[in-house]
């Protein structure tokens, strides 16, 4: 009984030994606070499974790229979830996100991080030049403003009697550029209303004759998208006043977002958290080729990966 008791102490500590011997081979890096890098998995840039986190601003534009990008590589599934930018760009933490698309890029303190995190920095380009349009009531008279008139109106400090609608008062990649772009540091009038969308705004503006709405430009530049031409129908695009010409109003059109004659003008990005290559690299190489870049074309956006030139021509804007 004394050597079965000697025996069993015995192999208690051989098993031990061998087991923190092995924990020590297979987690080597366990006291370290950075997340392993994201390891190559099943998918390739044309086939597999990723969620991605969009700006809502963009869900029409979007949505095109994914279903044309699907059906060109059938074994691909792209996932998207629409948020407000800031729950987009927090996603780049998140281990089930490999990508979002956003309206800035990352700065050097943000790439530093996320290096430090991943033990990677996340590739990121700039994929397409974009707008805030102004829209108003169907039955508004007043259609021409500048930006010291918009800035007015968003700040609350002109007596205006139209009611501004951004969607969301915080968070938003559109409230973002009202406040930095625009606003440059005054803070948002407490009149403005917050719809939960940018489709929010445009019904809420269809709805009330006094109110004074704010998008991007996809929402309403597609002439040939059913939906687009259905919210033309329940709202006017507003013309502002041009960079270059303070005795022109113009309107959101390509060739003003491309030539920054018209004022409120943003970028659209992408950001990708992978160190191989995979299907998010090859959804954000598809949106900077061609069949990308003419999707964002036909959406009123202005490619930054294609060429395309600007002609002089005689067009009168109302």
């Amino acid at each position: 009984m004394i050597f079965d008791d000697r025996f069993n102490m015995k192999l208690i500590r051989y098993f031990r030994f061998f087991a923190v011997l092995w924990l020590i081979i297979i987690f080597p890096g366990c006291s370290s606070k950075k997340i392993k890098a994201i390891p190559g998995g099943d998918d390739t840039p044309t086939s597999g499974i990723i969620h991605i986190s969009v700006d809502e601003t963009y869900k029409p534009i979007i949505d095109s790229q994914i279903k044309v990008f699907m059906s060109q590589f059938p074994n691909a599934t792209v996932i998207p979830h629409y948020k407000s930018e800031a729950e987009c760009l927090k996603d780049l933490t998140n281990d089930s996100i490999r990508m979002v698309i956003v309206t800035r890029g990352l700065s050097e303190e943000e790439v530093k991080y996320l290096k430090d995190t991943l033990g990677f920095a996340p590739m990121w380009d700039k994929i397409a030049s974009d707008a805030i349009a102004v829209i108003v009531n169907k039955e508004q008279s007043d259609t021409l403003f500048d930006i010291s008139e918009i800035k007015g109106i968003v700040a609350g400090t002109t007596g205006s009697k139209l009611r501004p609608v951004l969607d969301g008062k915080a968070a938003t990649s559109t409230v973002r550029f009202m406040l930095d772009s625009v606003l440059r540091g005054q803070p948002l009038s407490p009149e403005v209303s917050a719809a939960d969308s940018s489709q929010g705004v445009i019904d809420y503006v269809s709805k009330n004759k006094d109110a004074i709405g704010f998008i991007g430009v996809n929402w309403i530049g597609n002439p040939q998208d059913p939906e687009v031409l259905h919210f033309l129908t329940k709202v006017t695009v507003a013309s502002i006043q041009s960079r270059n010409d303070p005795d022109k109003y113009i309107k959101p059109y390509q060739a003003n977002i491309a030539t920054k004659r018209y004022p409120l003008v943003r970028g659209l990005y992408y950001i990708v958290k992978e160190n191989y290559s995979g299907l998010g690299r090859g959804f954000a190489n598809f949106m900077q080729f061609e069949k990308g870049q003419k999707i964002f074309w036909r959406a009123y956006l202005v490619p930054t990966k294609m060429d395309f030139q600007i002609r002089d021509a005689s067009i009168k804007e109302e």
